[in-house]
């Protein structure tokens, strides 16, 4: 019972401090994980792996 509960413990003490911004700045969200909407991996080449975000001449 203890494993579960310091489990539980561990996992809401991580939620939170990742969401540290989020939670307590007004305005602030969660950063996009969408390859599409990184400027270092578009600056690199790379692209989502559908290819159905309006690139032009890629023969996909």
């Amino acid at each position: 019972m203890k494993t579960i509960i310091l489990s539980i413990a561990v996992v809401l003490v991580c939620v939170v401090l990742l969401g540290v911004k989020v939670l307590f700045i007004k305005g602030a969200r969660f950063p996009s994980g969408h390859v599409g909407h990184s400027e270092a991996l578009r600056r690199r080449g790379i692209g989502c792996a559908s290819g159905d975000h309006g690139e032009k001449g890629t023969g996909r």
